[in-house]
């Protein structure tokens, strides 16, 4: 399955998001991509995401850059899996792109939340 994996840039996404990806079982299972890690140039996501069999949205923090990705994912029907760190409050709005929300307490639980959707979603 080929993954890619949206963010707010205001956080340590390196640490707290691409290297428990990188790290887990899901980097050998699927083709993760991951739009920031070699660079922080724009990347080019529009044409891209709609190749993609999933969306995973780190959507603990609210990001402009994202919401339009998020659109772009949605109106390609490319499934979306909203997730966020507990104690923070995802944006409403994004009730009109995804019925997919995980909450995680720490990195393991993210990638244990994400292994159980992943399985459930037929591509």
């Amino acid at each position: 399955m080929r993954i890619y994996v949206t963010h707010s840039k205001y956080f340590d996404f390196r640490k707290e998001l691409y290297s428990p990806l990188r790290n887990s079982s899901l980097n050998s299972l699927h083709e993760i991509v991951l739009s920031h890690e070699k660079s922080d140039e724009l990347f080019s996501s529009k044409d891209f995401i709609p190749t993609c069999n999933v969306v995973i949205a780190e959507v603990s923090l609210r990001s402009t850059g994202q919401g339009i990705e998020l659109g772009w994912a949605n109106a390609a029907n490319v499934p979306i899996i909203c997730i966020y760190k507990q104690g923070t409050k995802p944006a409403g709005s994004l009730k009109a792109v995804s019925n997919i929300f995980l909450e995680y307490e720490d990195r393991e639980k993210m990638i244990q939340k994400i292994e159980e959707v992943l399985t459930k979603i037929k591509t």
